[in-house]
């Protein structure tokens, strides 16, 4: 452990949209917030090619550059963008009270308030080619990326209401989506059942899973397989999305914050306040519903203010400088 313990005013955990949207705003309410950035500095958005949906960017952008540009702006008010991966946490119960964090199991930090925006990683079949193609032509989000495969034959794996919605997303600008169902039933809703089997450009396969993303640089084809009858067969497609579920990156934090049987953050109502006084959420750690980089940058926004507001209302223990 580190000899001396420095104590803050606002810490930041995690890097994407979100968490830098909250520097930005804290920086500006003279927070002088600390971000540690996690293991995958900028977040999910590094892994994106382009980024379309974004306000600001008619030409579009790539999704490093856009993080890039996020940290300078966070950066240009005063943040402090530490590489680090926050390893543990002592959240008090106290209103006024002071968190203990520890970064990379040595150097401690003492905050007044926390904002955890280390967000949700979504999980995927774990293929050799999947890994490889991410970015060219695999995708974990339809909303996102189902645009630039408009008029495309494209498939969809995964038999929940997430990949039923965006089995029906996507059927609305693609030629042809097929929807691989590793069981023999979908576990959607019947009301999103019946949303998928009314879409006629929707080939629904169960039993059916990916064996093998056929391509090179970008997305080609399928090659799947029938694991009940073993039998396997190859299709042409320019874009494959996995749509199995996420797991929010919320492992340190069980025990003390409040979260959802699958480890999703509980904020309360509107604002982004957890359980714990002086500590709030933000991004796709607590929404499992929307899941946008926006969307994100908003819930950043309002726990930037929830904590400005909370350390008005608790006075500042930041000690003065002489």
């Amino acid at each position: 452990m580190s000899d001396t313990i420095e104590r803050i005013k606002c810490l930041i955990i995690g890097s994407g949209p979100a968490g830098y949207t909250a520097a930005i705003y804290a920086a500006r309410a003279d927070l002088k917030p600390i971000m540690y950035t996690g293991m995958e500095p900028g977040g999910q958005l590094t892994t994106t090619t382009e980024v379309d949906n974004f306000p600001g960017y008619p030409e579009g952008i790539d999704g490093p550059t856009m993080m890039v540009q996020l940290q300078q702006q966070a950066e240009r008010f005063g943040t402090e963008v530490r590489i680090g991966m926050v390893t543990s946490v002592d959240l008090s119960d106290e209103m006024g009270g002071i968190h203990k964090v520890t970064v990379d199991g040595k150097t401690e930090i003492e905050a007044e308030t926390v904002i955890i925006s280390t967000g949700a990683t979504a999980k995927y079949l774990g293929l050799e080619s999947e890994q490889r193609l991410r970015g060219g032509g695999v995708s974990a989000c339809a909303v996102c990326d189902g645009f630039f495969y408009k008029g495309q034959d494209v498939a969809i794996v995964g038999g929940g209401d997430t990949a039923a919605e965006e089995a029906t997303y996507l059927a609305n600008i693609c030629n042809k989506v097929t929807m691989l169902v590793r069981r023999d039933e979908m576990r959607a809703s019947k009301a999103m059942q019946h949303r998928v089997n009314a879409m006629k450009n929707i080939d629904l396969r169960y039993n059916t899973e990916v064996d093998e993303v056929i391509g090179d640089m970008v997305v080609e084809g399928l090659r799947m397989k029938n694991n009940a009858t073993g039998e396997k067969e190859e299709i042409e497609i320019t874009g494959l999305f996995i749509a199995i579920g996420h797991k929010p990156n919320t492992d340190i934090f069980k025990g003390q914050i409040d979260m959802d049987d699958t480890g999703y953050i509980i904020t309360e109502g509107k604002s982004t306040k957890t359980n714990k006084p002086g500590v709030f959420a933000s991004g796709d750690v607590q929404d499992k519903e929307y899941r946008q980089a926006v969307t994100a940058a908003g819930t950043g926004c309002m726990a930037a203010l929830d904590a400005e507001r909370y350390l008005a209302a608790v006075e500042s223990k930041e000690p003065v400088d002489a």
